[in-house]
């Protein structure tokens, strides 16, 4: 009997942690605001940071939960016919997941995307930019356009992956005209 109350004790207890983790979270970023900076390694190894496109060019931070999932998977395919527009635009992509580099570099290969893939395997940079999913070390599926100061300039929190790459076109259009 005694261990048995000791049990839900310790269970609820951890259940009360676990409500007030998921809670727990940064202040979500906000357009006009610099975007948090990063160094992270890319699918094939290299270091990517963010500071390296400033005065270089507008920027595309895309989050996803899985490499090699349904909605990813249609994202980045999305992203890669619709490179060459988006970077007739001056703006360069980066897909960020919490997957390790193999999974990037084996999801990179099969759908022979023409963009760099970042690791967070930490969920650092992901908890930077708000976007880590409660409890899970997985990314929600976010949309950042940096300008080439690295100012943030637009948030999509409710991203399809269908459609991304279209709308961050559009909208880098918008952008750009207006910073004219």
């Amino acid at each position: 009997m005694q261990k048995n109350i000791f049990l839900y004790k310790t269970l609820g207890a951890f259940i009360v942690w676990l409500f007030f983790m998921s809670l727990a979270h940064a202040e979500p970023l906000q357009v006009g605001q610099t975007a948090p900076d990063f160094q992270l390694k890319a699918q094939d190894g290299s270091e990517v940071s963010l500071a390296s496109r400033q005065g270089v060019g507008w920027t595309v931070l895309y989050f996803y939960p899985k490499a090699g999932t349904p909605g990813c998977t249609a994202q980045a395919c999305a992203f890669r016919d619709a490179l060459q527009v988006i970077r007739q635009q001056n703006t360069e992509v980066y897909g960020i997941s919490t997957d390790e580099i193999k999974a990037l570099q084996v999801f990179h290969q099969q759908h022979k995307l023409s963009f760099t893939l970042l690791s967070d395997p930490e969920a650092k940079v992901t908890s930077a930019y708000g976007v880590k999913m409660p409890v899970l070390t997985m990314a929600k599926r976010w949309t950042f356009i940096v300008d080439p100061e690295l100012v943030i300039r637009h948030i999509d929190d409710d991203v399809d992956p269908a459609l991304d790459a279209q709308r961050v076109s559009e909208r880098l259009k918008q952008l750009q005209n207006t910073a004219r």
